[in-house]
């Protein structure tokens, strides 16, 4: 099989089987692959074909929904598409009152900035759990579906040789990160078996291993050049929740550096269903929408489920009168006639805003390209001033390709835009755009180290207090600890935003000794700021990531109990180590961003 370009199969030795969980804000998944068949051909990653037997026909998929269903007395029952079929029938006999139902909520980790081991869900009726709880249940779903069905000819899948990756958005902060990692060790995945791999890295990652006639730009040409050494390519992972974007240069011996800092933002596909629902109200009226969501879940769910389906291939249109058609459940109209006394068929007559965009024929609302336009348009809004700006820095030029891979890539209204925005630019879509992530994710578990280099998106350092001096500190940071005048809020530099690092590297190290000769223990507080040098931990833009957990050597005094901090950026996540200034001895030291 041809390969878009030479990089190097060689895969991590110890790492016998590797399985990746692609956990959505949509749809998840999971693939695997044995490291015998990755030498051999890369791209031969088992995934699993989903099924759903509501509706009047089987729907067979390549991931399943992202929601999950607890009892009322708060224990695991149903993931996926069991989960939402479950929940339907609890609702249809007006059982599912007590029942916990959550459903796209993994945007709660990008969204929620003061994220803690605590920290609630909320589901579809006000129902409160631990969010904690509900992502570990979700994974441990998807591990142990893995390991108790999955069967492949010849070959058996140990549990003990597998090395688990997670995939997680490259906006997410440490928090988040921390937060998935901790879930997944809940979920029974030791942590010295798993690592998590950034979303669009790996998605490119699996997209340079395809064959050239898979990767395509959107005129149908080969872009194998695209890929090759020196080339700057700009992936767009346009997934349910979010939109994800990270530049990337490829480098003479086959691997990648990131060129610029991971960025993006909450725009994702879910955004133009929550537009849908929105005209929906606007048409029936909020309070009819309302009961018909709640008391006709079934009904709702399938018109979801069908525009879900039409989202992918609606495009413009240059003919104004080219009708997009809807079938209307029959709820919704005796929702209205119950609430309103009509048929709400002749009440879009009063709605001058809708009346020549909206029309009926039977149970089909037939919406005009005009209105379907204007559900994606803030959405797309959002990315096409994003990309614009990005395609303006410095970092990024000679960037001439966009690589379009997650679920909403796959929109035909997403890729006309950028098409129309950004012409000079090859927009290039890969076949399975929705399986991109998880399948690279297990190349990623293969070869962690394709990734050379990232660029760290804020400035991250340490809060200390050192001697106060008059003519470098104000007057409003002297603090007096056991007699001795200190400076507050010193913010002490470990590495400055947009820096290139190699994965792995560690910069100055730094030494830091306790206040008081009596502690045994120090936490360190780290702090980031976008900008490249703040002084003090409350300058503006500053704010507080987290904690370094130090176990102290024993002593008589600080002085003797000085340590030496180093922290490891340029992988997918932050790490730390300690040791003793006096004896070189290495210290038990942990990072905390969920305190």
């Amino acid at each position: 099989m041809a390969s878009a370009l030479p990089v190097s199969l060689q895969a991590t030795k110890d790492r016998l089987q590797v399985a990746a969980i692609d956990f959505g804000t949509t749809y998840s998944g999971y693939a695997f692959s044995f490291r015998t068949d990755f030498l051999e051909n890369p791209l031969k990653i088992l995934t699993n074909k989903w099924e759903s037997q509501g509706g009047s026909a089987t729907l067979v998929s390549m991931k399943t929904p992202s929601c999950v269903l607890f009892s009322p007395d708060g224990k695991f029952d149903s993931f996926g598409y069991d989960a939402e079929e479950k929940y339907l029938t609890l609702a249809m006999d007006e059982q599912h009152t007590r029942w916990f139902y959550f459903k796209n909520f993994k945007m709660l980790l990008y969204e929620n900035k003061n994220l803690t081991r605590s920290t609630q869900l909320t589901d579809d009726k006000g129902l409160k759990m631990p969010a904690h709880k509900v992502f570990s249940a979700c994974i441990r779903y998807l591990k142990d579906h893995l390991v108790n069905l999955q069967s492949v000819p010849g070959k058996s899948l140990k549990f003990r040789e597998m090395h688990w990756v997670l995939t997680v958005p490259a906006i997410w902060d440490d928090s988040a990160k921390q937060f998935m990692r901790e879930a997944a060790v809940e979920a029974g995945i030791a942590t010295e078996n798993l690592s998590l791999a950034l979303e669009p890295e790996a998605a490119a990652l699996y997209c340079r291993y395809l064959p050239m006639e898979k990767v395509v730009d959107s005129a149908g040409k080969a872009s194998i050049e695209s890929f090759a050494p020196g080339k700057r390519y700009l992936v767009l992972d346009a997934g349910g929740g979010t939109i994800d974007i990270t530049v990337h240069e490829t480098l003479p011996d086959g691997t990648v550096k990131e060129v610029y800092k991971a960025n993006g933002g909450p725009w994702g596909g879910t955004t133009v269903d929550k537009a849908f629902v929105s005209f929906l109200e606007e048409v029936t009226g909020p309070e009819v929408m309302q009961i018909f969501k709640t008391q006709h879940k079934e009904d709702f769910l399938q018109l979801m489920r069908e525009f879900e389906i039409k989202k992918k291939t609606m495009e413009p249109k240059d003919d104004p009168d080219a009708k997009t058609m809807f079938r209307m459940p029959l709820a919704i109209h005796e929702t209205f006639r119950t609430v309103n006394g009509t048929d709400f068929r002749m009440s879009l007559l009063l709605k001058q805003n809708l009346k020549d965009n909206v029309t009926f024929t039977g149970d089909k609302m037939r919406v005009k390209p005009a209105q379907i336009q204007a559900l994606f348009q803030k959405t797309i809004d959002h990315i096409v001033n994003h990309l614009t700006d990005i395609f303006k820095r410095p970092e990024v030029q000679g960037a001439n390709m966009i690589l379009m891979v997650g679920g909403f890539s796959e929109s035909k209204m997403l890729q006309n835009a950028l098409k129309k925005n950004f012409p000079s630019k090859q927009l290039v879509i890969p076949e399975d755009a929705g399986l991109a992530v998880l399948k690279g994710a297990v190349i990623f578990g293969h070869k962690p180290d394709a990734i050379v280099a990232r660029v760290t998106p804020l400035t991250y350092g340490i809060e200390i207090w050192p001697h106060f001096d008059a003519s470098r500190h104000p007057r409003s940071k002297v603090k007096m600890i056991d007699g001795i005048a200190r400076c507050a809020d010193y913010f002490d530099k470990h590495i400055e935003a947009d820096t290139e690092v190699q994965a792995g590297k560690t910069f100055e190290e730094k030494q830091y000794f306790p206040l008081t000769d009596d502690q045994t223990k120090m936490s360190i507080k780290i702090f980031a700021s976008p900008n490249k040098n703040p002084r003090y931990t409350d300058d503006s833009g500053c704010s507080f990531k987290g904690k370094i957990l130090v176990n102290l050597p024993d002593g008589k005094t600080a002085n003797e109990k000085e340590v030496v901090v180093k922290m490891i950026y340029g992988n997918t996540e932050l790490k730390v180590e300690a040791r003793v200034v006096k004896t070189g001895t290495v210290l038990s030291a942990t990072l905390d961003f969920l305190g």
